[in-house]
C-alpha cells in the first residue's frame, strides 16, 4: 500500500473537528442522561451499546462520550450480589503458518480444555463438576489462540480470526454450557478493515454469544530494537474510527449482568486505565503477553478504586522462536480488590489459576470513585504533543516487522 501524505486541507479540518469534539466529551458533554440528583452508586441501565463493526455508534453525534458524574455511570442489573472470578495463566505457543489449520485447532482445543479444569468439569470427569467451585468470569491473556510471532502481513491476515467464526463459536459452546462469560485476547480480521488485523480482546457471553469487542489502543513504539508492532490499534486508525464508531467506544465498556468490564493489552498506562474506570469500569483486564501485569494490576486497582485482574502467560515449551521462558515474569497472575490487595495469585510460573470472589453488588453501592481534577489536567492535555500521533495506519500498512520499525523512524525525522 503506498504511502500518501496528510495535505489535504478537508482532512486537517476533519481531524480538528474529531479532536475538539473528543476533547468536549472528555470534558463531560456525555452524560445527559443522569439526572441531578443521581446519588453514587445507583444503577443507571444504559441503551444497548453500538458494537464495533457497525456504524450506529456514530450517527447521533460523537461527542457524547459517557462517563461517570458525581460518581454515578452508567450499568446494567447484576445477576448475582457476588462473582466469581478465575485468571487462567496459560501458555504462548505460536500456530505455525506452515501447519495453520492443526495447530490453531491444538491452540483451540487447549483453551477449552483449560475452560473446562476452571470449571471443575475436565473431559475425563465425563463433563461433571467434581471439584471446585462455578466460575462467572475466565479471564486469558493476550495471545491464547494463536500466539505470537514477528510474521509478515500476509501471514497475519492468515492467521487473524474472523469474529464471529468457528473459534468464537467453540468458546461460546463452553460459556453456555457453564452459564459464564470468558474473555480472552486474539489477532482478527473485519470487513470494514480489509488490509488491516485488529489486536482485539474478546468477551463472550453465556449466550454463547460475543458481547464485546475491544480493539487493543494503542501499541508501544520504539521499544522493539529495529522492528515495529503492525497490527492495527485504535490510535493507529484514530479519524476513521471515530467517524464508524463515536468518542464513546474508543474506550469501550462492557456493561453486563456480571458487571462493568474493560480489558486491554496496552501495558503499563496508568492514565489510560484511569480513563477507562472514570468510564465505569468496574473490573479491568489486564492482559499483555509477555507484561508485569501483576504490578500494574495493584497500583491501577489502588489508583482507580477498581477491581483489577492482571493475567499473563506462563512458562511456555516449544514456542517458536522464543525461549521457554520468554515473558514468564513479574509475580505472575493477579486478582487484585479496588485498594490494590491481591486477593487471588497464581503459585509459580506454570500454567496455573488465580480466583477471587468479588462482591460486586455491595461494591457498586458503597464505591467512591477517584477524585480526578479535570479542570487541572485538561489545558495540559491539550497542549501536550506525543512524539507519534494518530492515524499511521491510514497513511501507510507496514508490510512486515522490519518495514514497520523503518515506517517509526520515518515518522520520528519528520519524513
Amino acid at each position: 500500500m503506498a504511502r500518501k501524505k496528510d495535505t489535504q486541507p478537508a482532512d486537517r479540518l476533519r481531524r480538528q473537528f474529531l479532536q475538539g469534539a473528543g476533547l468536549a466529551g472528555l470534558a463531560g458533554a456525555g452524560m445527559a442522561a443522569f439526572s441531578a440528583s443521581a446519588s453514587a452508586g445507583a444503577e443507571v441501565t444504559p441503551a444497548p451499546d453500538p458494537a464495533p463493526g457497525t456504524s450506529a455508534a456514530a450517527s447521533d453525534g460523537k461527542a457524547a462520550v459517557s462517563a461517570a458524574k458525581r460518581g454515578v455511570y452508567l450499568s446494567s442489573p447484576l445477576r448475582q450480589d457476588t462473582i466469581s472470578v478465575a485468571a487462567l495463566q496459560s501458555r504462548v505457543r505460536s500456530v505455525d503458518v506452515r501447519n495453520l489449520a492443526a495447530t490453531m485447532q491444538s491452540n483451540l482445543d487447549h483453551m477449552l480444555r483449560l475452560i473446562d479444569l476452571a470449571q471443575g468439569s475436565p473431559e475425563e470427569w465425563g463433563g461433571e463438576q467434581r471439584w471446585g467451585s462455578h466460575q462467572d468470569l475466565i479471564c486469558l491473556h493476550e495471545f491464547p489462540l494463536q500466539g505470537f510471532q514477528p510474521w509478515t502481513r500476509k501471514e497475519l491476515q492468515r492467521v487473524a480470526i474472523d469474529l464471529p467464526g468457528p473459534e468464537t463459536q467453540a468458546i461460546g459452546a463452553r460459556a453456555k454450557r457453564y452459564n459464564c462469560y470468558i474473555a480472552f485476547g486474539c489477532y482478527a480480521k473485519l470487513k470494514d478493515w480489509p488490509g488491516h488485523v485488529i489486536n482485539m480482546s474478546v468477551i463472550v457471553g453465556p449466550t454463547g454469544e460475543i458481547v464485546s469487542t475491544q480493539w487493543k489502543s494503542r501499541n508501544a513504539l520504539g521499544l522493539f530494537g529495529e522492528g515495529a508492532l503492525i497490527g492495527t490499534t485504535t490510535y493507529d486508525v484514530l479519524d476513521r474510527y471515530v467517524e464508524m464508531y463515536g468518542w464513546d467506544a474508543v474506550l469501550p465498556i462492557a456493561r453486563t449482568d456480571i458487571g462493568n468490564i474493560a480489558m486491554t493489552s496496552v501495558g503499563m498506562e496508568p492514565i489510560l486505565y484511569q480513563c477507562m474506570a472514570m468510564k465505569g469500569a468496574e473490573l479491568l483486564i489486564l492482559t499483555v503477553t509477555g507484561g508485569s501485569n501483576a504490578e500494574s494490576a495493584k497500583a491501577t486497582a489502588r489508583a482507580n478504586r477498581c477491581y483489577t485482574v492482571g493475567v499473563g502467560n506462563s512458562v511456555s515449551p516449544d514456542n517458536l522462536g522464543f525461549m521457554d521462558a520468554a515473558g514468564a515474569k513479574d509475580e505472575g497472575t493477579v486478582i487484585c480488590d479496588a485498594r490494590g490487595t491481591v486477593i487471588g495469585q497464581t503459585e509459580n510460573h506454570h500454567e496455573d489459576m488465580a480466583t477471587a470472589s468479588i462482591p460486586l453488588a455491595s461494591f457498586r453501592k458503597t464505591r467512591r470513585m477517584a477524585e480526578v481534577p479535570v479542570a487541572l489536567l485538561l489545558p495540559v492535555l491539550q497542549q501536550y504533543e506525543p512524539v507519534f500521533g494518530p492515524n499511521a495506519f491510514l497513511e501507510y500498512l507496514p508490510t512486515d516487522y522490519q518495514d514497520g520499525g523503518a515506517y517509526l523512524r520515518r515518522r520520528m525525522s519528520g519524513k
